[in-house]
């Protein structure tokens, strides 16, 4: 499963204070069972071990995982998101043909958290 994920820091924070949060999250991220977790290069992730001169885009990851580890993806975003004020999640995932965009914002409830995680997974693995 391909996932993007965009954050967004609210209005007032400045770029290099985007990328650090971006940067932080990769290292949270790349704690978990996932296949991978790259910075987001304007023409798409660099590929795993390369260095690129590439403009990366500010606020956005670029994830592979499998399926059974969604849920605890969602989690440690969902905890990121609730360290900081005005962080908003955004997730595009795609399967196949399949795909499906989502946003939730710091504060979402656990209801509509596992609401999130259902859909992400009826939609993308069924």
């Amino acid at each position: 499963m391909n996932i993007t994920v965009h954050i967004d820091a609210g209005y007032e924070a400045l770029p290099d204070d985007l990328d650090a949060l971006t940067r932080t999250l990769r290292d949270e991220l790349q704690e978990l069972d996932l296949q991978s977790v790259d910075l987001m290069r304007a023409g798409g992730a660099a590929p795993a071990g390369t260095k690129s001169a590439e403009a990366i885009t500010l606020g956005a990851l670029a994830i592979t995982l499998l399926p059974s580890v969604l849920p605890k993806l969602i989690e440690c975003l969902q905890a990121w998101s609730l360290r900081g004020q005005n962080r908003t999640v955004k997730i595009k995932a795609n399967v196949g043909d399949r795909s499906l965009e989502l946003e939730y914002a710091a504060g979402t409830s656990e209801a509509a958290l596992k609401s999130l995680v259902d859909a992400l997974t009826t939609t993308l693995v069924h």
